[in-house]
């Protein structure tokens, strides 16, 4: 039996924390691009390229269907979405196509969801490379990492209104780090240059350091692609104790990371201080700090002092500054801008009308005291 089929024997709470994250993402992508997407082709897309067979063996569906689901029911989506759904394995794909079948009301939809059957390589990169999408979410969820490169990343999230999540086996990926056997699928994924480097820089080095490199050498070389923003959610085994899998989106604009972050920040298995771990952990276990993903919220304010010295911001300019690669999320700049404007070490006011309350709307204007 395929190991694909395998996985979706069984359903774990790893893959409903994925799923509801995928899900909510994309409708509020959707509800984001969709206003401008209507002057244009009035068509978004929804491209899973590892679509699986729909329905683990519980009945639970899966992301793809879940996805349908929830377009049959806002009649904007259904008059929309174009579904181009892909598993290279044939089974897979028929029994994804049957359920798609059985959905109520899927006759609703005016697009009828395209279902492939192909392998995820290098042909396939070629095509997301050299053709134009349409406003696009695409789910790269491979079982292990083979598929998953940077030129399938760059190809999907190149056009305008294209957004890209995907799901890999951490466990994986770094032990393939230091094997030559699969040398190949790490160049890929890497970058043949940083892929040599982060061989060399991770030789030896305890596994919350480890894997920060490994995240952080992800990372920037999908923002060198034009992948502006990059937001990791992090999956623990069982016991959490270890990294299992790592959820990432990749957004080229701030308001797609925003809206990112405020649901993984709610589907976080902690919060410490009121900032979220960005981490689900079965046992909610502590977890590793991983380089400015995990800061005490102690940090932030003398963050902020040392950033802004002098300057005169409203909230939302401090916000989309500040924020990125940091998990801090913002209620927690509301709740430390308060205490400081309370110690003395900001000062807020508006020229146009009086404050209400301490929300800090756009026109209240945020001053850093000078160090």
């Amino acid at each position: 039996m395929p190991s694909s089929q395998k996985f979706f024997e069984e359903r774990t709470d790893q893959s409903e924390v994925k799923a509801r994250i995928i899900q909510k993402y994309f409708f509020a992508w959707a509800n984001i691009i969709k206003g401008t997407a209507k002057q244009l082709d009035n068509k978004i897309a929804y491209i899973d390229l590892y679509a699986g067979p729909g329905r683990y063996k519980d009945g639970a569906a899966s992301t793809p269907l879940l996805v349908l689901e929830h377009a049959i029911a806002d009649a904007d989506l259904a008059n929309m979405l174009v579904a181009l759904l892909n598993d290279k394995d044939p089974a897979n794909a028929s029994t994804l196509e049957d359920e798609i079948n059985k959905l109520v009301g899927i006759e609703k939809l005016r697009y009828r969801p395209q279902i492939s059957n192909g392998e995820v390589d290098d042909d396939a990169a070629k095509y997301f490379s050299s053709t134009r999408l349409i406003p696009s979410f695409s789910f790269v969820d491979p079982f292990g990492y083979k598929g998953l490169s940077l030129e399938i990343i760059k190809g999907v999230i190149k056009d305008w209104g294209c957004d890209c999540v995907f799901f890999f086996n951490y466990g994986r990926i770094n032990a393939g780090i230091s094997n030559p056997m699969v040398r190949s699928h790490m160049n890929k994924l890497f970058g043949e240059e940083r892929a040599e480097d982060l061989r060399l820089q991770v030789e030896g080095k305890d596994p919350a350091l480890r894997e920060a490199m490994i995240l952080e050498a992800l990372s920037g070389e999908i923002k060198s692609l034009g992948g502006k923003y990059v937001l990791p959610f992090t999956f623990k085994n069982s016991t959490g104790n270890r990294t299992s899998h790592k959820l990432i989106v990749v957004s080229k604009h701030f308001k797609g990371y925003d809206v990112m972050k405020d649901i993984m920040a709610k589907e976080s298995s902690v919060h410490d201080q009121g900032v979220p771990s960005l981490t689900y952990s079965p046992a909610d276990a502590s977890t590793p700090l991983l380089f400015s993903l995990q800061r005490p919220i102690e940090e932030l304010e003398q963050d902020l002092i040392e950033t802004f010295a002098g300057r005169e911001l409203n909230f939302d300019e401090i916000y989309e500054e500040h924020s990125i690669d940091t998990p801090y999320i913002r209620q927690n700049y509301r709740e430390i801008l308060k205490k400081m404007e309370s110690d003395g070490s900001v000062t807020a006011a508006s020229a146009t009308k009086a404050r209400r309350g301490m929300t800090y709307p756009p026109h209240v204007k945020i001053k850093f005291r000078v160090k």
